[in-house]
């Protein structure tokens, strides 16, 4: 099968841990030996990452070391693509067999200057701070700040991704056999200016939402996005919690996600196999080569199946 793997900004860093090298790289480790698996399972893979915690870690080192000469979003995005793609890369090829390819592609990603997105801040990035910590910075800094689970967050405009610049490059890697590291955080944001010339932007585009877009114009057989919960849950946080064995995309427009977590994840999965089939399936890291059988995690399908089926 050709696979689209995402792997989230809190599957590469656990929520409250350090963000340090050290951490990332043993973490890079695990998500490898899972890629590693689905490689020598036969299967193709393109592969993308969230950024969250390391662009906003990077934004915080650049206010305090010089506030007046803070790098952009965008810079900071393809900072982040290579470090983190480094990682993956290095990782996955001291797993796989003597002759295999892996290649970071830093990829830039078309949006809409005027995308309501921009007025409307809603993608996390950075630690996660106590409530009383995240008002202070949000006065201090002037940022936005909002819920993300049990803390809170700095959140940043995360406009929808609408043409990869790379994606002929990804295509031709693919077709020499080589394993793209591609689209890391969503890309790299960018518009189009009126003289056809290309521009960064002060934004971090959700990577669920531009791995969808990868997976559809790829013709991917299955998209999985892998995270740090083992499945998707309904009344999340709550005694009434249940977890989502398989769904199809319609029965999905009736539940609501957290906008700033699973809601990405649920919109990416309905926009990739309403256009182009296949599958999408969100889970654990660790259980990725069970998420292709259906047997961990939840499948999301077009229209196959019961329209919504639980564990337990």
């Amino acid at each position: 099968m050709k696979i689209v793997v995402a792997l989230g900004g809190n599957a590469l860093l656990h929520r409250g841990e350090p963000l340090t090298a050290a951490n990332q790289r043993a973490n890079a480790s695990v998500a490898a030996e899972a890629l590693a698996q689905l490689v020598t399972a036969g299967h193709q893979l393109v592969v993308s990452h969230g950024n969250g915690p390391q662009v906003g870690l990077l934004a915080l080192q650049g206010a305090a070391y010089k506030p007046g000469e803070v790098y952009p979003l965008d810079v900071l995005g393809a900072e982040t693509e290579g470090m983190i793609g480094y990682l993956i890369e290095q990782e996955l090829g001291n797993r796989l067999p003597c002759g295999a390819q892996v290649a970071t592609l830093l990829t830039q990603v078309e949006v809409d200057r005027a995308d309501p997105a921009f007025h409307t801040p809603s993608k996390p990035v950075g630690p996660v701070y106590c409530q009383a910590e995240a008002e202070r910075l949000a006065v201090d800094r002037g940022w936005q700040v909002a819920r993300d689970g049990d803390f809170y967050r700095r959140v940043v405009p995360s406009p929808s991704p609408q043409r990869i610049l790379e994606f002929k490059v990804i295509q031709l890697l693919l077709e020499h056999g080589v394993i793209p590291i591609c689209a890391g955080g969503g890309g790299i944001p960018v518009v189009v200016r009126e003289d056809g010339h290309l521009e960064g932007v002060e934004a971090v585009i959700d990577k669920d939402a531009t791995s969808a877009l990868l997976a559809e114009h790829l013709r991917a057989d299955a998209l999985l996005m892998l995270t740090d919960v083992d499945a998707v849950q309904t009344g999340w946080n709550t005694p009434g919690a249940r977890r989502i064995r398989s769904a199809t995309a319609d029965a999905l427009d009736s539940l609501e996600f957290s906008a700033g977590s699973m809601g990405p994840k649920i919109e990416a999965a309905q926009g990739f196999v309403r256009a182009a089939g296949g599958f999408a399936a969100i889970g654990r890291l660790q259980d990725a080569g069970a998420l292709l059988t259906a047997t961990a995690g939840s499948r999301i399908t077009a229209s196959a199946g019961r329209p919504i089926e639980y564990y337990g």
